[in-house]
């Protein structure tokens, strides 16, 4: 450690702090500029899209503001406290997120967000501790300290850990592409043409539909099992009611209606659902099945069909399920359904282990620990 020094955040580069055009002026959304929030996707190493876009006029609204490609985002308040991103283009951020635009002459991009994870970690442990809405203000945030190598060292550690980060984002990409695979499969199925002459089916026909019993707080940190709750991320924990293939069904609040497979031992929360294949049918009639419910349910439950403030699914929502069945169909349809899904899955294992890896590397090359001085790269 004796080469790393510490280095305060506003020292990295230029810090700016976001501002929100106004949300009255109809002019100012619906362009084609990201504005990032701290609810938009800050779980991945780059921003993919945000729920809100920007005009040209609402950029000059926040003028001095804007941010370029390859800044780093840090989300600055409450429970997002910590959440790190980096923008792929011109971005705007709202006040709850401050940006770094980094000095790339003295300091490497990849070693720097990484540098940031850890730093996260630490800001989102003090949000866990403190009984106000924890708020990082430019001028704190610009004082914090990370350590910094020598420039080679750094673009060493960032590329041992950007390596692991971009084969997690390949295999997303193969699961996009797969997914959309697999829909223009079901569009051919389900064309008019192709159902007008079939039986309607409904999918307590072919599936054991039940819920959890417990609350989402029955979680724990290293659990044995998926805990699969309405959030986008399932939890952990070391009971588990079902081990097989399921189909699951996220039963209400912002994810109603978001589907997965998954197979193996798992648990859920009470008010998502799992559907299992009933004993006496062929094993692989839930490939199928998944991709029928996962593009065709949401669309009819999405938004709260009864008028409530929260949507929600009940039960028979998803037992009369209807969707047209021509067994010979089904069944030539049935091997490609399994691979795709089969593949989705193994990705998605993969980057679960390759994630374990690179945060089990990262606070060890973050410190130094690990001796980088042998390492060519």
């Amino acid at each position: 450690m004796n080469e790393w020094t510490k280095v305060k955040v506003g020292n990295l580069g230029q810090v700016i702090t976001g501002k929100t055009p106004k949300t009255s002026n109809r002019e100012y959304y619906g362009g084609n500029i990201p504005f990032l929030t701290p609810s938009d996707d800050m779980s991945v190493k780059y921003v993919r899209n945000t729920n809100k876009y920007i005009t040209e006029a609402g950029k000059l609204s926040v003028k001095n503001a804007t941010i370029p490609k390859n800044a780093i985002c840090v989300s600055c308040i409450g429970s997002d406290l910590g959440k790190v991103v980096i923008t792929t283009q011109e971005t705007v951020t709202n006040q709850q997120i401050n940006s770094v635009i980094v000095d790339e002459s003295k300091f490497d991009i990849d070693f720097i967000y990484y540098s940031m994870l850890e730093l996260g970690k630490i800001l989102n442990f003090h949000s866990k501790t403190s009984t106000a809405v924890p708020i990082v203000n430019k001028s704190s945030f610009s004082q914090y300290e990370i350590c910094c190598p020598d420039f080679a060292t750094q673009k060493k550690i960032g590329s041992i850990l950007a390596s692991i980060d971009e084969k997690i984002e390949l295999n997303n990409k193969i699961n996009s592409n797969l997914e959309q695979q697999a829909s223009a499969l079901y569009s051919e199925y389900f064309s008019s043409k192709s159902t007008q002459d079939c039986a309607t089916a409904t999918l307590d026909e072919f599936c054991e539909i039940f819920t959890g019993r417990k609350n989402s707080n029955a979680s724990v940190p290293n659990g044995k099992y998926k805990f699969f709750t309405c959030s986008p991320e399932p939890l952990l924990i070391d009971s588990h009611i079902y081990d097989g293939n399921a189909i699951i069904v996220s039963g209400n609040g912002a994810y109603t209606g978001r589907t997965r497979f998954y197979s193996g031992k798992f648990d859920l929360y009470q008010r998502t659902y799992a559907c299992t294949l009933k004993q006496h049918l062929n094993d692989d009639y839930i490939f199928p099945l998944y991709w029928f419910v996962k593009l065709e349910l949401s669309k009819k439950i999405m938004g709260g069909t009864r008028g409530s403030a929260i949507p929600y699914i009940v039960m028979n929502d998803l037992a009369k399920f209807e969707f047209g069945f021509d067994k010979a169909k089904f069944e030539q349809y049935m091997p490609t359904f399994k691979t795709i899904t089969e593949t989705i899955q193994a990705n998605e294992n993969e980057n679960e282990r390759l994630a374990s890896i690179r945060d089990t590397l990262l606070p060890k090359l973050m410190s130094g620990e690990i001796d980088l001085s042998n390492i060519d790269i």
